[in-house]
């Protein structure tokens, strides 16, 4: 139960914190940092209690790697949205309203590139944490922390970076239909882009 607890208080503080960087500032430098840095706080705070996954996609990366049990997927992932939620509420309580809460969005015309974007830049950062972890070293909340950073750098523009569907449900449920209408995007490219690191490290990276 510990593991799932601290999986969904990560979670919270990414969606509260990072999400509200994003709503506060509206600065790309700021919210990639900000991304990051609570990634490796967070990584800090809970690692060695749940591995620090508080991402879907970083969860079902592993299970496709062959590190993770189904058993324990499902409760991760039902935690994690949980925890997205909870922080995403408080949010709200905080900006006094849902219209602004850090949920990814795309043009419709460019919706392709949407999903592409997610795909790849999904692949990359799972494809980096399957690597990094497989030995246990001090430095690697700073490389995974620095890897959501890059990919935020990139992706924002693009679909305002999710790689995380729970950080994506949660906002693009509470902010209105506009955003809810999209939020597909950004559950299944993540978990697509994690399924290929997955593979990757499985056939291709794993020593």
């Amino acid at each position: 139960m510990k593991k799932y607890i601290a999986e969904g208080v990560g979670t919270a503080m990414l969606t509260l914190i990072a999400c509200g960087i994003a709503v506060t500032t509206g600065n790309l430098l700021a919210t990639a940092i900000g991304f990051g840095a609570v990634l490796m706080l967070a990584i800090i705070l809970i690692g060695d209690v749940s591995g620090c996954h508080i991402n879907p996609a970083v969860s079902f990366g592993l299970f496709i790697a062959g590190k993770m049990k189904v058993s324990e997927l499902w409760k991760y992932i039902v935690a994690q949205i949980a925890g997205a939620f909870v922080g995403s509420l408080l949010l709200a309580l905080f900006v006094k309203g849902f219209d602004a809460l850090g949920a990814n969005t795309f043009a419709w015309e460019n919706w392709y590139i949407a999903i592409l974007v997610e795909v790849l830049l999904t692949f990359i950062f799972v494809a980096v944490i399957l690597k990094v972890t497989e030995k246990d070293d001090r430095n690697n909340a700073l490389i995974i922390g620095l890897t959501l950073m890059l990919v935020h750098l990139f992706g924002i523009a693009f679909t305002g970076t999710s790689v995380n569907p729970a950080r994506s449900l949660a906002p693009g449920m509470l902010q209105g239909w506009d955003y809810i209408q999209k939020v597909w995007v950004f559950l299944l490219a993540p978990m697509g882009g994690a399924a290929l690191a997955g593979l990757f490290y499985k056939h291709v990276l794993k020593k």
